[in-house]
């Protein structure tokens, strides 16, 4: 029996998609979830898990709101909607006016907005989706969760670009980082798993997707990461390009004439390991791929592993130990054989692979995949919307409520 304003809603919107997964307060796995995808086209979908079983709904160039309200619909048919006591919502960027997550007010939203200008291409779709629950919830609280905040415990060496000053003081150019979500929640569960002192313990932990980040973290803290103003820098990714010589966009862009928003399109959608395979950005197609003897494939493989190496290292050098380099995300949770080639360059951290811990390790299990004790290599898989529903269930507490009413 479900009872009255305990449920959490979190809800993730993305420029064509809008996820969402549904917990009680007290539990770790959601009753439901889903994905409305191709959001604003002929093949707009929305996925549904529940019960164990699984529904897709056609919704045929529905846009965020035709999703939004489908999926508040499908709740309220199974009485689920009626008890949800607060929506928790994955914002982007939350530039430095949020080093935590927040009440959304409308203070608080014009904020979120303001820092826009930093994520064109993200808070956008975030703010639509706050303000459609808010319109359709406008009786239970929401929360912002940032992917931002957990970075801002970065040294000023860390998030400082070498640009003239003027332009962190004019228009807030430096790095911000994210993931931050995903990163405190994995570095949390290292400390568990690896039994680390929570007040004295050095980790890298790798978030490797679509979307990749690798991120230092001390005591608990983060000092510093891979990606920057935008997500666009560091580590390869599906599209994304990663870190490139500002001076060969500068060429680029020379030679071909092309405008910001096209080089913008190339480095975001074009690039990254479907750029240099010239195949795919998905990691399991490029591996079989490679295994048939596709150079592209390959290539982008090896230009994967050896950027994160390169980056895992010199993270390193941002603690004054290292503990353990910890795996998370789709690619870093599954791929034993990245995660193999990964630790085989980080020999001279001490790091020595497991290799039938590391075979063993996918498919949602966790465990330490290195010989010995430490410096440890871990996988530990991830968990943003059951940690997004715990700062909005934490944020919504008769207490925290009573202290902002």
């Amino acid at each position: 029996m479900i009872h009255e304003n305990s449920l959490i809603l979190v809800l993730n919107s993305g420029s064509s998609s809008l996820k969402f997964a549904l917990f009680a307060a007290d539990a770790r796995e959601p009753l439901c979830s889903g994905l409305a995808e191709c959001l604003g086209r002929a093949d707009a979908r929305l996925t549904v898990k529940r019960d164990g079983t699984k529904a897709v709904t056609p919704m045929e160039g529905g846009g965020h709101d035709v999703a939004l309200g489908a999926i508040l619909d499908i709740l309220a048919s199974a009485d689920l909607l009626a008890p949800i006591r607060a929506v928790g919502h994955r914002v982007t960027h939350g530039g430095e006016r949020f080093r935590a997550s927040a009440l959304i007010t409308d203070a608080a939203l014009a904020d979120i907005e303001a820092c826009s200008a930093l994520a064109p291409l993200h808070n956008p779709p975030n703010l639509l989706g706050i303000r459609m629950a808010r319109a359709r919830m406008p009786d239970v609280p929401h929360v912002a969760v940032f992917d931002t905040s957990f970075h801002q415990t970065m040294p000023r060496a860390a998030f400082m670009y070498a640009l003239p000053l003027r332009f962190y003081a004019k228009f807030g150019v430096r790095r911000y980082g994210f993931h931050g979500t995903s990163h405190r929640f994995v570095a949390a569960q290292a400390v568990t798993l690896l039994g680390l002192d929570p007040e004295d313990h050095g980790l890298v932990i790798a978030h490797l997707g679509n979307g990749s980040s690798a991120t230092a973290v001390l005591d608990g803290r983060s000092v510093d990461t891979t990606m920057g103003m935008t997500p666009l820098e560091g580590l390869v990714m599906g599209t994304r390009s990663g870190d490139v010589d500002a001076g060969a966009l500068s060429h680029i862009a020379r030679q071909t004439g092309w405008s910001r928003e096209e080089l913008d399109a190339v480095l975001n959608k074009e690039s990254g390991l479907l750029g240099l395979s010239g195949l795919s950005n998905d990691c399991r197609t490029l591996e079989a791929a490679a295994e048939d003897g596709n150079d592209g494939a390959r290539l982008a493989l090896d230009v994967f592993v050896h950027r994160l190496a390169r980056h895992i290292g010199g993270l390193a050098m941002a603690l004054p130990r290292l503990d353990a380099v910890v795996f998370t995300g789709g690619i870093g949770e599954n791929s034993s054989r990245l995660r193999a080639a990964t630790l085989e360059r980080l020999k001279p951290l001490g790091l020595t692979l497991d290799a039938a811990a590391n075979e063993r390790c996918v498919r949602g299990v966790s465990g330490r995949i290195s010989q010995g004790l430490f410096p440890a290599a871990a996988v530990i898989p991830t968990d943003e919307e059951w940690m997004i529903a715990q700062d909005t269930l934490d944020l919504t507490s008769d207490e925290s409520l009573s202290c902002v009413a």
